[in-house]
C-alpha cells in the first residue's frame, strides 16, 4: 500500500502542466529522432542536457524519459517501413517488419508494435515500481559465469534463424564475429584486425554496422534491380489489426515483456539480446511458422514489447544502484549528478518526489506515445508511396547523416559504404543478414565475461560453472544440443519398427 500511495503522489507531480508539457516534448522529440538511422535517444538526450540545465531536476528526468520511450518507437518506424534500423535494438523488429510492409501490411506492423510497446512499456513500468528492490538484488547477484552462459544459450539460438543453408547462415555469423573483434583487446589492450588504421582501434560501432547492412545494402540492392523490372509503389493495405492479428499478437506481447524487463535490469542486458530471443521463442512456437522471413506479425510483437521492456527494466538498476546499463542510461546519470544528486540506493528514500513522479511519468509518456502514434500508422505507411528512386535516395542520405552523427568521424563513412557492399554481397549470393548481427551483438559480450570469469578464477575452467545459474543455464544448453540427435534416434527406431510386421519379418 505503501507503493501504491508514493505511485499516486508521483502522478500528481508528473501531471502538473508544466511537466505534462514536458512530457510531451519528450515523447514527440524521441520519435522524431527515432526515425533518424544512427540518431537515438541516446544522442537526443546527449544534445539536450545543456537545454536542461534551466529546468528543475524533476522535469528534466521527465522529458529525458519521454525522449527514451519515444525513440524506442521511432527506430521501429524506419525498421519496418524502410529496412532501416533507427537503433541496435530494433534491428531484428526489421527482419518480419519490413517484409509485412512489402506485403502491403505496413499499417498493421506499425500497429502491433505501438500496442506492443505499450503494453510491454506499462507493465514493464509497474514491475519497476514494485520489483525494483528484488530484480536488483538478484541481477547483481549473479557474476561473470551466468552472464556467459546466458549470452552462450542465446549464440546457440542463433542456428533458428540461419535460413534455408545452414552452411550460408554459418558463413553469415562467422562474419558477424569477425567484425566484432576488431579493436583492442579488452585485456591486452592490442590491436586486432585494425589494419594498420588507428581509427579501428575503439571497434565498428553496431549502429553503423546495422545501417550500412541493412540500409545501404537494401538500396544498393534495389538499385541493381530497378531497370529489370517496372519500378512499382508498394500498397499501404487496411489501416487497422484486424481480428486474427490481435489474436496472434497479445501472447507475442506478454512473453516478450517477460524477456525484455530482466534482460534491461542486468548490469550486462540491453535490449538486443532479449529482442532477439523473443524473435527465435516465437518463431518456435507461432503456428505459422512458414510465415516467417515472409513477415510473420509475431515477429514484429514479440521483439518490440521486449524492446520497450527492457527499456523500464534499465531504469530499475539506474535509479536503485546508480548503474547505467546503456548509453541512454549513462546520460541520465549524468543528469543526476548535473543536478547534485547521489543515484545509488538511498535515491528512494532521499528523492522521492523525484523518483516517483519519473516512474508515473513513464505511464504517461507510454500513453501519450500510444494515444500519438497509433493514429498515425496509416499515414507512416504512406510513405511507402513515394516512388522508389526518391524513397531509396532519402533513405540513403539518412543512413548517411545517422552513420556520420555516431561519432562525428568522416570515416565512418568509408566504413558505411564498405560494410554497405558486403550487405549487397550477401543479398547476392544468399547469405541471411540476422546472424551477422547476432555475432556481431553477442561475439564482444561473450569474451569479455568469458575473460571475467577466468580471471576470477586465476584461469581455473571450474570458474565457468561456479554459480548455479550458469550450471542451470549449461545444463539447458547441452539439452539444446543433444534435442535433434534424441529426436532423430526415436524418428529412425519408429521407422525400423513400422517397416517390420508383427511376426518380425520385413515387408516387402
Amino acid at each position: 500500500m505503501d507503493t501504491f500511495n508514493l505511485l499516486m503522489q508521483g502522478f500528481a507531480t508528473a501531471l502538473t502542466p508544466m511537466n505534462l508539457m514536458y512530457a510531451c516534448i519528450g515523447v514527440l522529440l524521441g520519435t522524431a529522432v527515432g526515425v533518424l538511422p544512427g540518431i537515438g535517444p541516446a544522442m537526443a538526450v546527449a544534445l539536450l542536457l545543456p537545454v536542461t540545465y534551466t529546468l528543475g531536476p524533476t522535469s528534466a528526468l521527465i522529458m529525458f524519459a519521454g525522449i527514451y520511450y519515444g525513440g524506442m518507437y521511432g527506430g521501429s518506424t524506419t525498421s519496418i517501413l524502410l529496412n532501416t534500423p533507427g537503433e541496435s535494438s530494433t534491428v531484428i523488429t526489421a527482419i518480419e517488419g519490413h517484409k509485412m510492409a512489402k506485403a502491403g501490411r505496413a499499417a498493421q506492423a506499425l500497429a502491433t508494435a505501438a500496442i506492443g510497446s505499450f503494453v510491454a512499456g506499462t507493465i514493464g513500468t509497474a514491475l519497476l515500481a514494485v520489483c525494483a528492490p528484488f530484480v536488483v538484488k538478484f541481477a547483481v547477484s549473479l557474476g561473470p559465469s551466468s552472464y556467459l552462459a546466458i549470452m552462450i544459450l542465446g549464440l546457440l539460438t542463433v542456428t533458428a534463424v540461419l535460413g534455408s543453408s545452414k552452411i550460408r547462415g554459418f558463413a553469415s555469423l562467422g562474419l558477424g564475429l569477425a567484425i566484432g573483434l576488431i579493436g583492442m583487446d579488452p585485456v591486452t589492450g592490442q590491436q586486432r584486425l585494425v589494419f594498420g588504421i588507428p581509427l579501428l582501434s575503439d571497434g565498428i560501432d553496431i549502429v553503423v554496422v546495422a545501417v550500412a547492412i541493412f540500409a545501404v545494402g537494401e538500396a544498393l540492392w534495389i538499385a541493381a534491380h530497378l531497370r529489370r523490372k517496372q519500378t512499382t509503389t508498394i500498397p499501404v493495405g487496411q489501416p487497422w489489426m484486424g481480428k486474427e492479428d490481435w489474436k496472434r499478437s497479445w501472447k507475442p506481447w506478454l512473453r516478450g515483456t517477460a524477456l525484455g524487463f530482466p534482460f534491461g535490469a542486468m548490469p550486462a542486458g540491453g535490449a538486443e539480446v532479449p529482442t532477439f530471443l523473443s524473435y527465435v521463442v516465437e518463431k518456435k512456437l507461432s503456428k505459422h511458422k512458414e510465415e516467417f522471413g515472409h513477415g510473420a506479425i509475431e515477429g514484429v510483437a514479440g521483439p518490440e514489447a521486449a524492446n520497450n521492456a527492457s527499456a523500464a527494466g534499465t531504469l530499475t538498476p539506474l535509479l536503485a544502484l546508480g548503474l547505467p546499463t546503456n548509453a541512454t542510461a549513462a546520460v541520465m546519470l549524468a543528469a543526476l549528478v548535473q543536478f547534485g544528486i547521489q543515484p545509488g540506493p538511498l535515491l528512494f528514500e532521499n528523492e522521492p518526489v523525484l523518483v516517483w513522479g519519473l516512474i508515473a511519468s513513464l505511464f504517461i509518456g507510454n500513453t501519450l506515445l500510444l494515444l500519438i502514434n497509433l493514429p498515425m500508422a496509416p499515414l507512416w505507411a504512406k510513405l511507402l508511396q513515394i516512388p522508389r528512386p526518391y524513397l531509396y535516395a532519402g533513405i540513403l542520405f539518412f543512413a548517411t547523416l545517422g552513420a556520420y552523427a555516431v561519432n562525428l568521424q568522416a570515416f565512418d563513412l568509408m566504413i558505411l559504404l564498405v560494410l554497405g557492399a558486403l550487405g549487397f554481397a550477401m543479398r547476392r549470393f544468399g547469405l541471411p543478414v540476422l546472424p551477422l548481427i547476432i555475432g556481431l551483438i553477442l561475439g564482444p559480450r561473450i569474451e569479455s565475461q568469458l575473460r571475467k570469469a577466468l580471471q576470477l578464477s586465476a584461469g581455473d575452467p571450474a570458474g565457468l560453472f561456479n554459480e548455479p545459474v550458469a550450471v542451470v543455464v549449461y545444463a539447458l544448453v547441452a539439452l539444446l544440443l543433444a534435442a535433434p540427435f534424441v529426436v532423430r534416434l526415436i524418428q529412425r527406431k519408429r521407422l525400423a519398427t513400422g517397416s517390420q510386421s508383427p511376426s518380425g519379418t520385413t515387408i516387402g
